[in-house]
């Protein structure tokens, strides 16, 4: 690999298209007509009737993708000479997505250098660099309705980053399928009418190995791939299923919520058919597919981030938004709710800062440039830098005890650790003590004494549920053996020129675990959770 100069300088007078944004509505009233549709147009690439319907498929509770966010914020602050970003986000009309812009990007204090930098020029400069653009990747031509814009963009852009999923582990199958399945096709459609088109970097993630042990490496999936060698797996097939249940559901008239049930079952069941452990992975892993199946030649790289977490430096430590895997379990114990959890504290816990991503992604974009090949990436710390989750625990209990919690009344809460059992036996056995037997004594004693503990009652079954949600959740991820080969990585880090190695650090060798979790990522959750 050549030696990567001036990162910053490969994105001047570049248009970059990124895609983020997630939310899926679960409101899907004609989403069996668009996949029967699709179906018949998946492999042609035929204009079909899908934006008839797309508005009809997604609610307004939308995000856009805090990693979509830090590689956003890091291009214009390094490279504000870069053309254009087309950022793509799902709504109705121009005013919507700019309101949503202002509120969900820029209004944001990842954001706060960028501005302290342009000062009272920082709108004007944002108006200049960004173009919003109303649309969707669950439709044809990224669902974007104004046909002249389309154009323009098929003749600009230069690179294509798509974040956009649904990251929901157990999310309805018909709506996992419509954004991480037919969304990276379309995505994929769409950038085989760029004319520039340098690259096509696509997000996805580590864990689309599933429940693998041991070293797993950064190669791409084969079309109809599965982890346990069961034999089928047909991503056309996987449509007339979800097509057939919605239509079996819908002649049967059942309620909302059993659909909603279902099409959730329905998409477990498929993906631990074929290996996975979830919805989520098992459809990111059909993405990958389809892409590579189809890339026709398109420079493609796939990059598989491990668990993102807050930010180790850019554009300042600590940043973070919203709540995902090691982050649930800190708030649960900030708030009292986790008192026990299962889980093997002696296991690797794959976590990246996010702003080490965003450094990845445009070191990636850079080397692969117009290169005919397919790459996949693994950008995760099991094995250039391992961290287990007893150092979690122990930076958890160390900042605790330094910063103690307070209630609401004004008491101080004594800091302890949580008990964290290792096999399943032993962890029921302590729900049973800890939780099963209190609630049914309580339930008699409120029975007997006109609900006299209900609050205590109420507060107990809270937090066993809460528990029980989580390792249920993250069970698999918890007993996860698996390392993530980074060799790929490495060469890339070693041809990143030594003045640049600073400015786009994607070495996670240079975390200090202790200090980072102690005194940026857990004092950032805290720091988001009040928010």
């Amino acid at each position: 690999m050549e030696e990567l100069n001036n990162i910053a300088d490969s994105f001047k007078n570049k248009c970059i298209l990124v895609t983020g944004s997630t939310g899926f509505l679960a409101k899907c009233m004609y989403l069996h007509i668009y996949i029967y549709i699709y179906i018949h147009s998946f492999f042609s690439c035929k204009l079909c009737l899908l934006c008839c319907f797309s508005l009809l498929l997604f609610s307004d509770d939308l995000t856009f993708l805090v990693l979509v966010e830090v590689f956003v914020e890091k291009v214009l602050r390094v490279q504000p000479e870069v053309k254009k970003l087309y950022l793509l986000l799902r709504a109705t009309d121009a005013k919507t997505v700019t309101q949503r812009f202002r509120s969900e990007v820029t209004g944001k204090e990842l954001f706060r250098v960028l501005k302290e930098k342009h000062g009272k020029g920082f709108d004007s400069f944002i108006a200049e660099k960004v173009s919003l653009v109303a649309g969707d990747i669950s439709c044809v031509n990224l669902g974007i309705e104004e046909t002249n814009l389309v154009e323009t963009m098929w003749k600009e852009v230069d690179i294509i980053v798509n974040s956009a999923a649904t990251t929901n582990f157990y999310e309805r199958y018909d709506v996992a399928m419509g954004i991480n399945v037919l969304g990276a096709k379309h995505v994929l459609d769409f950038a085989k009418k760029c004319a520039k088109l340098e690259i096509l970097l696509h997000v996805s993630t580590a864990y689309v190995a599933g429940e693998k042990a041991g070293v797993i490496l950064e190669k791409p999936f084969q079309m109809g791939e599965t982890l346990n060698e069961a034999s089928g797996l047909d991503v056309d097939a996987e449509l007339r299923l979800v097509e057939e249940r919605l239509k079996e559901l819908r002649t049967d008239d059942v309620e909302p919520h059993l659909e909603r049930t279902s099409m959730k079952q329905l998409g477990l069941q498929r993906a631990r058919h074929f290996g996975w452990p979830n919805t989520y992975v098992f459809t990111k892993a059909l993405g990958e597919m389809v892409l590579s199946h189809h890339r026709a030649g398109l420079p493609l790289v796939i990059l598989r981030p491990t668990m993102i977490t807050s930010t180790l430096q850019e554009p300042f430590p600590g940043w973070m938004e919203g709540t995902r895997t090691i982050d649930t379990l800190i708030i649960g114990y900030a708030k009292e709710q986790l008192t026990c959890f299962l889980g093997d504290l002696e296991l690797i816990m794959d976590i990246v800062p996010g702003d080490m991503v965003a450094n990845a992604m445009m070191a990636v974009a850079v080397a692969h440039g117009n290169h005919q090949t397919e790459t996949v990436y693994h950008v995760g710390t099991s094995v250039s830098n391992p961290v287990n989750y007893a150092v979690l625990l122990d930076c958890g209990f160390r900042y605790f005890t330094e910063n103690p919690r307070v209630r609401k009344d004004g008491r101080q809460l004594e800091t302890h650790r949580i008990p964290v059992y290792s096999d399943i036996t032993s962890f029921h056995r302590y729900m049973i003590l800890r939780y099963r037997l209190p609630l049914e004594a309580l339930r008699v004693t409120n029975a007997a004494l006109c609900r006299l503990f209900q609050g205590t009652y109420d507060d107990l079954s809270r937090k066993y549920k809460f528990v029980m949600h989580l390792v249920d959740l993250y069970k698999p991820y918890a007993f996860f053996k698996g390392c993530f080969d980074d060799l790929n990585l490495e060469r890339l880090r070693r041809a990143v020129a030594e003045e640049e190695k600073a400015k786009f650090c994607f070495d996670p060798r240079r975390i200090d675990w202790e200090d980072y979790l102690a005194n940026v990522h857990i004092p950032g959750v805290l720091k988001c959770m009040r928010k």
